[in-house]
């Protein structure tokens, strides 16, 4: 084995993780450990975020020490094929030493603590009226489609109808695995050029609808005082037949709330008709009022974040043109990182996976420069 740590800031950069790993891997074995579950899970999560970092590693070394060795072979063995299997050697690994380097580099990163988090979104139908709803409805059947092909569960928890079919608004949960970090890109306003079926004249027109993605709040992360909340019960409208007249199941509460920005209490209004279950619309209007609080008070936090990192992708701006969808020329754009698809009605589809995997790529070079690696 020959020496290759001397001088490589990578392997020394990963030196002081060794000792943690080794630390982790002892504390999530401490029953005390297991009996407190939310220490139990971020330390298992860190246990295997770093057992990668600790594989990448391992195969890191093996890298450089064929490369010093095949170098060592090319300079003092005679036999022609040696060297020659030397050449070869040295070849392969040179060519995957910048590989794995960027894999480290990547790793190191700080994580984002809120990616693994479940999310609520909200859908608003924008400048364009009629046909602004219809493309509201035409992302949220995106979004759903997307969410399906990745096994994920969706459910709606309010919903206001455009006149003419698609959305003035829309409010869904997201739950499944890594949802945030995946869907945090799609926050913005999203363009559509098209004709409109509403329009007679054949003209074309642009209308916009506005996506939020807020990370889903967990419960010990927001105080609420359940006691302080005025509950109303309704009957719900829309179709679902006879049940939906004669049984009291939407709910709607009432919180009062300081806000924390200008010291004033407003009452929070939160109505949830989604289930024709009593008890589980009153636990998703409760979900939304942890979430919208978390995102109040989580505000500035966001805010911190969003000029500490200043990427291109996540502005944290909302109100960010973001992307366009162009139905003559069948394209769609996303403006951030200049990416074009020409699979308008695949994308539309829920094929979006490319274009949110060119937006991590973006980002992620960003903050590898951000954090001087």
């Amino acid at each position: 084995m020959m020496a290759i740590t001397e001088n490589n800031s990578i392997l020394e950069k990963l030196e002081g993780l060794v000792s943690r790993y080794e630390e982790v891997a002892t504390l999530i074995t401490d029953p005390s450990v297991i009996a407190d579950q939310e220490r139990y899970v971020k330390l298992t999560r860190e246990y295997k975020e770093l057992g990668e970092i600790m594989d990448a590693r391992k195969r890191y070394i093996s890298c450089l020490n064929s490369i010093a060795e095949a170098k060592d072979i090319l300079a003092n063995e005679s036999d022609p094929e040696m060297k020659e299997m030397a050449r070869e050697e040295l070849s392969v690994n040179e060519t995957l030493q910048p590989e794995i380097e960027d894999e480290i580099k990547l790793a190191l990163i700080p994580k984002d603590p809120e990616d693994a988090k479940n999310v609520q979104m909200e859908i608003r139908a924008g400048t364009g009226g009629d046909e602004a709803a219809l493309f509201a409805g035409d992302l949220f059947q995106m979004y759903k489609k997307f969410c399906d092909s990745k096994g994920w569960s969706l459910s709606i928890t309010s919903v206001s109808e455009g006149a003419v079919g698609g959305f003035k608004e829309i409010d869904f949960a997201v739950s499944g695995d890594n949802v945030y970090g995946t869907l945090k890109y799609e926050s913005g306003v999203h363009r559509v050029q098209r004709v409109p079926a509403t329009e007679t004249q054949g003209r074309m027109h642009t209308s916009a609808a506005t996506v939020a993605v807020l990370p889903e709040a967990d419960k010990f992360e927001v105080n609420i005082n359940e006691g302080d909340i005025k509950w109303d019960t309704f009957r719900s409208s829309g179709a679902g037949g006879q049940n939906v007249n004669k049984v009291e199941s939407g709910v709607r509460l009432r919180y009062p709330w300081k806000n924390p920005n200008t010291g004033e209490t407003e009452e929070i209004l939160i109505e949830c008709t989604e289930t024709r279950d009593q008890p589980k619309n009153k636990e998703r209007a409760l979900s939304r009022l942890r979430t919208f609080i978390y995102d109040r008070e989580h505000q500035k936090y966001i805010d911190d974040i969003a000029n500490r990192r200043k990427t291109l992708v996540s502005t944290g701006d909302r109100s960010a043109k973001i992307r366009t969808y162009n139905f003559p020329q069948g394209r769609v754009t996303d403006h951030r990182i200049g990416y074009t698809t020409h699979d308008l009605q695949g994308f539309l589809g829920g094929d979006i996976q490319d274009m949110i995997d060119a937006l991590t790529v973006a980002e992620n070079a960003e903050r590898m420069k951000a954090n001087e690696l």
